[in-house]
């Protein structure tokens, strides 16, 4: 796709840029009742969904949400939590921690809330000190890279935690799954979240939610909205063959299922994992040569997203760093943390090595401070 259709690379945690062969497949239109479409794409997604969750595939299965992420991790709060008897722990520690807060309030589920400043990570020990001085815990919810900052909280540790207490775990992970490996039944993950426009590089339109056939079938009733209940929305897929309940972006769910043809032939989720790690690696050296500071110690950072001070100049702001970036065909992100003055380059997506080397490159001779 040339420059004039396709302007600038978009480094941020998704949307992201995609590749044009993703793009061309939504030049078709699709009929949401004709088997070419439920069986041949949707079916297809969701077991390939399963597969990517876990080696133990055949004993999960996955659930398409219309909408943003937000819509799927709602959708999956209020189907796993029974009306009466549950009670949640909210791990938070950034925007997306704090939004699974709101939705709990909205909804009234019964919750308490372990929170972390944005640059502190979610420990074990902090999870087993709130699960030991809550015993009517029934359910634990985490995001896993939390791209307020670039943040991987460390996962299996915490699970360990919510296994050893009998506690089901629902995790968050947006900018994660399909990027960073991981397996739900080595890890003791019971739901797990995600969105079309992250690592497998589709587009936006769409979330998933992916559980164990035996959890969700002891989800009915739970839900308290009609547009997401998730039960509901699996029973359809299910008896439909791949029907959603209500009209489906076809154009979006066909794109990714693309998207997971081109992670196939990347290698799979070890290979893009490798690619994001690289690009990760180039960002933060180039960045720190030029003078870049970043917010987070490299032991907790993530391969998705990265945290950078600005520039303590009377001449800097971000904002015209920013135009000028993308003058040059880089898209970044401000910053989204309330302790620090930062802005945000992410490392996902159709994009490479040589493609950080050349934003680094312009950053520096942008450097107008």
């Amino acid at each position: 796709m040339d420059k004039a259709e396709n302007p600038y690379l978009l480094l941020t945690p998704g949307p992201l840029s995609t590749t044009a062969t993703v793009k061309e497949t939504m030049l078709r239109d699709w009929c949401t009742w004709d088997d070419d479409y439920n069986d041949g794409v949707v079916q297809d997604i969701r077991k390939r969904l399963a597969c990517l969750a876990s080696e133990q595939h055949e004993n999960y299965t996955a659930i398409l949400m219309q909408g943003s992420g937000t819509f799927s991790v709602e959708a999956a709060l209020m189907t796993m939590m029974p009306r009466c008897g549950g009670k949640l722990l909210i791990c938070a520690n950034g925007a997306y921690g704090e939004r699974m807060v709101s939705i709990a309030q909205y909804l009234h589920l019964p919750h308490i809330v372990l929170r972390e400043s944005e640059i502190t990570p979610i420990t074990a020990q902090s999870v087993e000190k709130a699960v030991s001085d809550n015993p009517d815990l029934t359910h634990i919810a985490i995001v896993h890279n939390e791209t307020t900052t670039g943040m991987l909280n460390p996962l299996d540790s915490i699970t360990s935690v919510a296994k050893r207490h009998n506690l089901q775990v629902m995790v968050d992970a947006m900018s994660s799954f399909g990027g960073i490996p991981m397996d739900m039944e080595k890890s003791g993950i019971d739901w797990l979240v995600s969105s079309a426009n992250k690592c497998i590089q589709g587009v936006p339109g769409f979330g998933f939610v992916i559980t164990a056939k035996s959890i969700i079938e002891r989800c009915k009733g739970n839900a308290r909205s009609l547009s997401l209940d998730l039960f509901d929305q699996w029973q359809t897929m299910e008896k439909g063959k791949g029907k959603w309940r209500f009209t489906s972006p076809t154009h979006v769910v066909r794109a990714f299922q693309q998207a997971l043809n081109e992670l196939d032939m990347e290698g799979g989720v070890a290979a893009r994992n490798n690619r994001y790690c690289e690009n990760q690696r180039k960002l933060v050296e180039g960045m720190r040569q030029i003078g870049f500071k970043t917010l987070l110690p490299d032991q907790l950072h993530s391969p998705i997203i990265t945290s950078f001070y600005n520039p303590e100049s009377p001449e800097y702001t971000f904002s015209q760093l920013y135009h000028r970036l993308k003058k040059r065909g880089f898209v970044v992100y401000p910053g989204k943390v309330s302790v620090a003055d930062c802005f945000r380059i992410g490392t996902i997506g159709d994009v490479f090595p040589q493609d950080i080397e050349r934003l680094v490159k312009s950053v520096e001779e942008e450097m107008f401070w």
